[in-house]
């Protein structure tokens, strides 16, 4: 299930060449080559999969399980302070390529990335419509 004019799809296969740090049947994890912080990978399936909603719990579940063994593996040998891992779906949201893609971000003390937030206001009120609304 690879599609042709997908640039990760190249990468993952190795068509195109890649800072590997992991492979195998179903997976490519490499380095970004925009990257966040020093160290910042992104797992690539071989498979493609635009996003989020297109993915198959079955490849899902890979996800997660690799993505906990790279940070682990990562933290040790970055000795960074702390990992994000973020994972965009559609334009609105970020992504810039429309392949299913999971961001490894090592992150450092006073690092300088901007990855979070500002935390809104909601009140009770608004918690109980969205609740009733998304439940629906």
């Amino acid at each position: 299930m690879k599609k042709d004019d997908c640039i990760f799809c190249k990468i993952a296969a190795g068509e195109i060449p890649s800072g590997t740090l992991y492979e195998d049947e179903d997976f490519r994890v490499i380095l970004d080559r925009g990257p966040a912080t020093k160290g910042h990978a992104l797992i690539l399936p071989k498979n493609h999969f635009e996003d989020l909603y297109e993915i198959d719990e079955e490849t899902l579940k890979k996800v997660a399980v690799l993505s906990k063994k790279m940070v682990e593996k990562m933290t040790k040998a970055l000795k960074c302070d702390g990992f994000n891992v973020v994972q965009n779906n559609k334009e609105a949201a970020g992504q810039t390529v429309p392949h299913y893609h999971l961001h490894l971000i090592p992150r450092y003390k006073n690092d300088g990335a901007h990855i979070l937030w500002n935390p809104g206001d909601i009140t009770d009120e608004e918690i109980q419509e969205l609740v009733k609304i998304i439940k629906e």
